[in-house]
């Protein structure tokens, strides 16, 4: 197939974009705001805090009107949550949700840029009959309150543990548990109205924990494995996170309630635990939540929700010390109350770092997709950078691996928005199509170094401009694939 130049113009362009350091909108990266504790910060520190990092919402459990004053003007969103106890009244008696609004939102709003409520959180599965009979009439009334004091912009829902399904193996089969139908129904009637979403508390620590296999782990930490095929739609699921959350969308889509938004509203791993606990650990913790972040800043999505990344609040903020249960429920906290990073996972605007590995351990061998390239020595020998040089994926490298780089290097502030639905280069929609174009525009971003051109071994610098090839090889020119060239990487130049 013959290839074309260029014109001058469009390169200009995309030669700026590549020396611009673009990065993604990440209104998708929220932290739940956890107040267990009797060590924490002042709220306007952690709110400096926050403005120091790319995230952009915060979920508390109530409506602590000093955290709320103190993130006025940030242009952080705000989830504020009324607390299971309340629902009661809240049902009953319209003027008590008027109150409510009252004091938690009106006074505040829209300084303080409040942009969902929560009424309740796993209500559903709590097995409290009454509680939820009442759920949907409180949510209800809070909405009419709102919208009565023109505050209807603010959503409304409530939050959902994984169990609210009956069935989630394979994704495709995912089955609300026919227990909740009736209050569900009426719920996603609710949500579906009025654009609200549907949130859930999906934790792959907690699937690890029931099935503490090696590919387990790797499965749930976003690293190399055999993957899970999921046999309705012959969908391979690389990671855990995906396979939960497309349940979640299988069981909406199931009841026909397609147009319902899906939210994270929970999502973590313990850093440290009791000595009989399974999977806590600072480099699980760091392995997890760096390739989740990384995952979601790819903006690749799920199999089921391609070319988006799901709102994400990740749990948590600070650990919290006077929690009950065992230790692992204490060392969720990214951050320290001095304000200090536990570990690392790219948060800050001044940064993004690499995710962590599990040490090898019988348990925790599973190496890490994403090693950083800039940090880890290449062991076969490169050209020389300078004109002329792509970063190329190897032969042979397998899905797993090219689509770890993908998420990788579209995790690193790059502009990936070519390869995203409806961008120049999405088609072939292919993982080796997308994650060489996506390796090759870091290898460029990064000076064309070497060292930039690893992906964990898998990745090779090829001095012949791949557009010349006779060999099927995308198109790549600085980092730039053709759409609609060969989608099969077969010859690479070392």
């Amino acid at each position: 197939m013959a290839s074309t130049l260029l014109p001058s113009t469009v390169f200009v362009f995309f030669s700026f974009l590549l020396a611009t350091d673009i990065v993604y909108s990440q209104s998708f990266i929220g932290i739940n705001y956890g107040q267990v504790a009797d060590n924490l910060p002042p709220p306007s520190a952690t709110a400096k805090l926050l403005q120091s990092t790319s995230i952009e919402k915060v979920r508390l459990y109530g409506a602590d009107p000093a955290i709320i004053k103190a993130l006025a003007n940030t242009g952080i969103g705000i989830v504020i949550g009324a607390a299971n106890g309340d629902i009661p009244a809240l049902a009953a008696d319209p003027n008590f949700a008027k109150n409510w609004v009252n004091a938690n939102v009106a006074p505040f709003h829209p300084a303080s840029k409040i942009i969902l409520i929560t009424v309740g959180n796993e209500v559903i599965t709590s097995n409290q009959e009454n509680l939820m009979n009442q759920l949907v009439p409180a949510i209800q009334n809070i909405q009419n309150a709102l919208n009565s004091m023109s505050l209807g912009d603010i959503k409304v829902s409530t939050v959902h543990s994984m169990a609210v399904l009956r069935q989630s193996e394979p994704p495709s089969s995912g089955m609300f548990h026919p227990n909740y139908m009736t209050v569900l129904k009426e719920l996603l009637e609710f949500n579906n109205a009025t654009g609200s979403p549907f949130t859930i508390n999906p934790y792959p620590y907690f699937a690890y924990r029931s099935d503490p296999r090696p590919e387990t782990l790797a499965f749930c930490l976003f690293q190399p494995n055999a993957g899970r095929l999921d046999t309705n739609t012959n969908i391979k699921y690389m990671n855990m996170f995906d396979a939960q959350v497309d349940a979640i969308r299988s069981a909406l889509n199931s009841m026909g309630f397609k147009n319902v938004e899906i939210v994270v509203a929970e999502t973590g791993w313990p850093y440290k635990g009791d000595n009989d606990e399974v999977g806590p650990s600072l480099e699980n913790a760091k392995a997890f939540n760096g390739n989740l972040i990384a995952h979601l800043r790819s903006m690749v999505g799920t199999p089921l929700m391609p070319g988006k990344s799901v709102d994400t609040y990740l749990f948590a903020l600070y650990d919290e010390d006077l929690k009950p249960g065992p230790g692992s429920e204490r060392a969720f906290g990214l951050f320290k109350p001095d304000l200090t990073m536990t570990y690392d996972v790219g948060l800050s605007k001044n940064g993004q770092s690499t995710p962590s590995s599990p040490k090898t351990t019988p348990v925790t061998t599973p190496s890490s997709p994403a090693n950083n390239p800039s940090t880890k020595a290449p062991t076969s020998p490169k050209p020389k950078a300078g004109g002329g040089s792509w970063c190329l994926p190897k032969g042979g490298v397998s899905d797993a691996q090219l689509q770890a780089n993908l998420d990788y290097a579209c995790g690193r502030g790059l502009d990936c928005s070519a390869i995203q639905p409806g961008g120049a280069c999405f088609e072939p929609n292919t993982i080796a199509s997308h994650a060489a174009y996506a390796m090759n525009l870091f290898f460029q971003n990064g000076g064309r170094d070497p060292w930039t051109c690893d992906f964990s071994q898998s990745a090779t610098l090829s001095s012949n401009n791949p557009s010349l090839n006779t060999q099927p090889t995308p198109y790549i020119f600085f980092g730039l694939l053709r759409p609609n060239f060969f989608t099969t990487i077969t010859k690479t130049t070392i």
